[in-house]
């Protein structure tokens, strides 16, 4: 026999590589572990709940952005406005997914070999079990432990009978643990599914004003965001245009301003098949061969038309303002390169419902009841031949130089529908035409939300079976009697059917799960076991 001998070279309670190894396995792989993660997975989600996220609204990023000088650049260091595409986010949810694997995978094999094995043998003294009864009987042990055996097997699954066993051992329940490894896998396949929609999906969104027609290219959107495995031949060969859009306005009770409805007329078309009309809603999405389009905003278009110099239309259609507030008090920049003799910039606000209050232009309604623009004009470079990207909706003044009245102050151009305002110094004029609503839709494509739906059932049947399955065990155990025994039923000299003093039956019930209805199953149990006995005798 050879001992192994302690390596010198290594100090007390030091590990190996292969010993760390497995204790740090052995603690990403614990339940505790798996449940710290999938708490941490939920707190790193609230950032993406608060924050705007690029992915979801740019829009509203950028508008952030403008109002948090100061976070921005905090914010975008940590990720902030693309959470869940984050490196951080990313590792949370690789490490619950292998904690959730190396959970399960152990705990499938360990409930397979408890879904085969006998229930337990009897206690050796029935009597000392916390919910237990007994009662004599005139039937040999052998007849009572018969009928034990069909009574509880009726439910219960019974231990196989060895040779001199006294007592019936019956077990239920096993769907319990089954319900708890449903539920578990279910993380799994909602995590696979979620994985799924982020590798191969995409979303993107995209603002159509009213009359005009998107076509499902990538050319086409304002914002797009791929998967990791995105390939550009997903994207479905459709199209849809925005006929009308109309909005149902409370104009009573403490919500007043407030949009209660809006819908989008669409004639969509996909590949060379019959046009078709759907009204878009919100919740209620447009399905095009796999891919989803979702109402997720609307706002305002002012048609502003722009004469140069030279009184040549510079300019004109729709030009989108983004809402600022619940009221519709919009923002938005026109920029008109080819004026002359110069550039000429705008940028202002847009009063869907304008009123001077205590002296100060506000909007009193979402409506366009009174729509009035209110917008200050610039000339010079705009910073549009530099060649560097530019925002629609931001407008550079970095070198442009503001338009001033005769007086020396800023023009500010006020215009309502059908106004034009001549620009000093022969630099054109500006003409408010009218207003055409305009609609933001998200536009995704997610291959794995069958399956995420697939894992969310799958955990509420795994959690309703873990909830209300019982899991129980409960013993017979039948001891012959001798003549003049206490509770011998044959010690008036009656005796029995074969001639032995009787038999004393104990029925003990053990619930697994803290069930506090155990002395009503005790008593069904051995109301079954004598009215079993009362038919032996009867027949």
């Amino acid at each position: 026999m050879t001992t192994r001998r302690p390596d010198p070279a290594r100090r007390p309670g030091e590990l190996t590589a292969r010993e760390l190894l497995r204790w740090a396995w052995r603690q990403i792989t614990s339940m505790r572990t798996a449940l710290l993660l999938l708490l941490l997975l939920a707190l790193a989600a609230i950032p993406g709940s608060v924050i705007p996220q690029a992915d979801v609204d740019s829009l509203a990023v950028t508008r952030w952005k403008e109002e948090h000088p100061k976070l921005t650049p905090i914010y975008e260091k940590l990720d902030l406005f693309s959470v869940y595409s984050s490196p951080w986010f990313s590792a949370i949810y690789l490490l619950l997914v292998l904690s959730l694997v190396g959970c399960i995978i152990p705990r499938l094999f360990v409930y397979y070999r408890a879904l085969r094995a006998q229930p337990p043998p009897a206690p050796r003294n029935l009597s000392r079990m916390p919910v237990q009864a007994s009662y004599t009987t005139d039937l040999a042990p052998a007849e009572v432990l018969e009928r034990a055996r069909t009574v509880l097997g009726r439910r219960h699954r019974i231990r196989v009978r060895g040779d001199g066993d006294d007592y019936v051992a019956a077990e239920r329940g096993y769907l319990r643990e089954a319900g708890n490894l449903v539920f578990h896998l279910s993380l799994l396949i909602v995590l696979a599914g979620v994985a799924m929609g982020g590798l191969w999906g995409y979303q993107g969104g995209v603002i159509i004003v009213q009359g005009k027609t998107f076509s499902n290219n990538l050319t086409q959107y304002d914002d797009f965001k791929p998967g990791g495995l995105f390939r550009q031949s997903q994207l479905a060969n459709f199209r849809f245009s925005v006929d009308d859009f109309s909005i149902d306005w409370l104009k009573e009770g403490p919500r007043f301003g407030q949009a209660r409805k809006f819908e989008a007329a669409l004639t969509y078309q996909v590949g060379d098949g019959e046009p078709k009309e759907y009204g878009l809603r919100v919740n209620h999405p447009l399905e095009l061969n796999g891919t989803d389009v979702f109402l997720i905003g609307h706002g305002y278009a002012p048609v502003i038309t722009v004469r140069d110099g030279t009184g040549q239309v510079v300019h004109t259609g729709p030009t989108v303002f983004l809402p600022r507030d619940a009221s519709f008090l919009s923002y938005g920049v026109v920029k008109v390169p080819t004026a002359k003799p110069g550039q000429i910039g705008l940028d202002g606000l847009f009063f869907p419902t304008f009123e001077m209050v205590d002296g100060n232009p506000v909007t009193v309604f979402g409506d366009d009841l009174n729509p009035t623009l209110s917008m200050l004009a610039y000339t010079g470079d705009l910073g549009l031949d530099d060649g560097r990207s530019q925002s629609v909706y931001v407008l550079d003044k970095a070198k442009a130089t503001p338009i001033t009245q005769a007086d020396g102050k800023p023009l500010r151009i006020d215009l309502q529908i059908g106004d034009t305002v001549t620009l000093p110094d022969g630099l054109g004029s500006v003409t408010f035409e009218r207003v055409d609503p305009w609609i933001r839709v998200q536009i995704s494509q997610t291959p794995g939300k069958e399956v995420a739906l697939l894992g969310v059932i799958l955990a509420l049947i795994g959690l309703c079976g873990s909830l209300f399955i019982r899991p129980r065990r409960v013993w017979v155990r039948a001891v012959p009697l001798g003549p003049g025994d206490p509770g011998d039923p044959g010690a008036s000299g009656a005796g029995t059917m074969d001639g032995t003093g009787g038999t004393r039956v104990e029925v003990a019930v053990l619930d697994r799960s803290g069930n506090g209805e155990m002395d009503e199953i005790l008593t069904a149990v051995v109301s079954q076991l004598q009215e079993a006995s009362e038919i032996v005798r009867q027949s």
